[in-house]
């Protein structure tokens, strides 16, 4: 029996109008003039509203080449409900406006043997946002091409849960067919987020902000959670997906492919000049095979 999770956010968080919205992750795609590449295996991209992160995430999306792809790992985090594990969808379809991705039920079962995931019910599916907003441009990419997909949502893990689902996870890199989109903001900085670390030395607030994030980024890019998690607990970056992040440095880690994640694009909501503003970052990244 078909469970639909509907596309929730369409019309508020992006546009519902077919059309529209496919013409709008087209141009996208077309700017960031990236070249499809078959070492791409997986992307770090955001997940805030179209009007605002939807340019920014075009640089981890225009890089996939979909054709020996056949599933889509999506982690996202959890802004809503609160679960110390990694939660499965019950769902068997998730649709799109432009589209819908079909749930691979045969590694979900996988990933329920191993007794280590809850489920979600589709009401805690549907209030979140985080993997929903890569899903539109994965059906872009896709198009034309068969491709099922398996959504984790990662919970409040803790180190040692960041570390043991990345263990259980990393074979799934070793097979090419398979790809992941790992769904993060960067810094969520002002009153509102109760986070205002501002290093004078960088001169402007906004930019002591891209200096924070740049850190966290470079140390992402070193593959090594374990400094991640140091640079986390440091300064304290409030980055919505770090045990996502975190998942896929500890999968990186653990698989015998050698792949090495580099991020092309780094924009701010706004940039921000007093103690007033707010703003949030957002980065995209691709995870490509390091030959």
């Amino acid at each position: 029996m078909e469970k639909i999770r509907r596309a929730s956010h369409a019309g508020s968080w992006y546009t519902d109008n077919p059309k529209k919205l496919a013409e709008e992750l087209d141009g996208w795609l077309r700017a960031s003039g990236l070249a499809k590449s078959s070492d791409v295996r997986g992307v770090i991209a955001p997940h805030a509203g179209y009007s605002y992160s939807g340019r920014a995430a075009a640089y981890a999306f225009g890089n996939i080449d979909p054709a020996n792809i056949s599933r889509v790992f999506l982690l996202g985090p959890s802004h809503h409900y609160y679960t110390p594990k990694c939660a499965l969808s019950k769902a068997t379809v998730y649709k799109t406006p432009i589209g819908d991705l079909p749930i691979d039920q045969e590694v979900n079962e996988e990933l329920k043997a191993t007794g280590k995931f809850e489920f979600m019910d589709i009401h805690v599916d549907e209030a979140e946002h985080s993997m929903e907003m890569h899903l539109p441009y994965l059906v872009k990419v896709f198009q034309g091409h068969s491709v099922k997909i398996v959504p984790i949502l990662v919970g409040a893990l803790s180190v040692e849960n960041e570390a043991m689902y990345g263990r259980l996870l990393a074979k799934y890199v070793d097979d090419p067919k398979n790809f992941f989109s790992v769904s993060s903001d960067f810094c969520h900085w002002g009153s509102r987020f109760n986070y205002m670390h501002y290093d004078k030395k960088y001169g402007a607030i906004h930019k002591s902000i891209e200096a924070l994030d740049k850190m966290g980024m470079d140390i992402i890019e070193t593959g090594d959670p374990d400094a991640f998690k140091q640079y986390l607990l440091e300064t304290d970056n409030t980055i919505c997906g770090r045990h996502p992040i975190s998942v896929f440095l500890h999968m990186l880690k653990n698989s015998s492919t050698k792949i090495k994640i580099q991020f092309l694009r780094y924009e701010q909501s706004s940039q921000c000049k007093s103690m007033r503003d707010s703003s949030v970052s957002y980065a995209s990244a691709a995870a490509k095979v390091d030959a």
